[in-house]
C-alpha cells in the first residue's frame, strides 16, 4: 500500500494529537516517517521581515495550538483543479506547484512542504479557511462509480497488454486492512483513504504501462479516464483525512 503524502500525514496526526488520540512525540514521528527532520519556517513566504530560524516540527505544533489551531485540513491540488483551497493566490500557486498543502484551522496559516536533501521544510503562507468539502459518504460513492467506469474502459482499451501488477491492484482494490490514517479516525474514513490510495497507485501504474490502444482516440480516452480516476481519488483522500478534524 503506498504511503500517504507528507501533507496528508501532517493533517491526520495533527488532528489526532489535538483530539487527544495520539501523544505529541508519536504524532511528530509519524509525520516525519523516513525523512531526517521536518522544520517549519516562521515567517510567511514573501514577507519582508528577517525570518526567524526554522522551527522543529514538535515546537511548531505547540506554537500553532497556542495560536488557536483547532484542526488541520488537507488539499491535494493539481493544475486546473484547486480542490480544497480557498486562496489567496500566493498560497494556491505554491500548493498547486507542490501538489499538496495543509491549512491549519483557526490560524489563517497554510503550509507547503519542500524536500531539501533528506529533510523537509514547511513554507508558511497566509491562507483562507478551507472550503467545506465533500463528505465521506458522497466521496465514497463518487470514487466507487469512477473506479467501476475506469476499470471497464481501461480493460477494454488495454486488455492485450495489461500489466499483471495493474490487474492485481484492480482486483484487490478493497483488500487492504493495514491502517493508513492516525488513531481516532472512523473505520469508513480508513476504508475510503485506503481505496483512494490504491486508485492513485493504479492511475500511476497504468500511466506508466505501455498501452494496447492503437488509435489516437483510444490513447486520448485512456488518458482521460486515468486523469478522472486520479482526480476523484485525490478528492476522496482529502475527504478521508479531513474527517478527523476535532469537533
Amino acid at each position: 500500500m503506498p504511503t500517504l503524502s507528507r501533507s496528508a500525514r501532517w493533517v491526520c496526526w495533527f488532528n489526532a494529537w489535538l483530539a487527544g488520540a495520539a501523544p505529541l512525540e508519536t504524532a511528530v514521528d509519524a509525520v516525519r516517517a523516513d525523512d531526517a527532520a521536518h522544520h517549519v519556517l516562521g515567517t510567511p513566504s514573501g514577507a519582508p521581515a528577517d525570518p526567524p530560524p526554522p522551527e522543529p516540527l514538535l515546537l511548531a505544533w505547540g506554537a500553532l495550538r497556542r495560536a488557536g489551531a483547532t484542526g488541520a485540513s488537507l488539499a491535494l491540488p493539481e493544475p486546473g483543479d484547486p480542490y480544497g483551497l480557498a486562496g489567496p493566490a500566493a498560497f494556491t500557486a505554491a500548493a498547486t506547484d507542490a501538489g499538496e498543502a495543509v491549512m491549519v484551522d483557526g490560524t489563517g496559516i497554510g503550509l507547503v512542504p519542500e524536500v531539501i536533501g533528506s529533510g523537509v521544510f514547511w513554507h508558511r503562507y497566509e491562507a483562507n479557511p478551507a472550503p467545506h468539502g465533500t463528505g465521506l459518504a458522497e466521496a465514497s460513492r463518487d470514487l466507487r462509480t469512477e473506479l467501476a467506469v475506469t476499470a471497464d474502459e481501461l480493460l477494454d482499451l488495454d486488455v492485450a497488454r495489461w500489466q499483471p501488477e495493474v490487474r492485481e491492484a484492480l482486483s484487490g482494490i478493497r483488500g487492504t486492512t493495514e491502517p493508513l490514517l492516525a488513531p481516532g479516525y472512523a473505520p469508513r474514513a480508513e476504508e475510503l483513504a485506503a481505496t483512494a490510495q490504491r486508485c492513485l497507485a493504479i492511475a500511476d501504474l497504468a500511466t506508466a504501462t505501455e498501452s494496447g490502444a492503437v488509435t489516437a482516440w483510444e490513447v486520448d480516452a485512456r488518458g482521460t479516464h486515468l486523469r478522472s480516476l486520479a482526480r476523484t481519488a485525490r478528492h476522496a483522500l482529502v475527504a478521508a483525512c479531513n474527517a478527523g478534524r476535532p469537533r
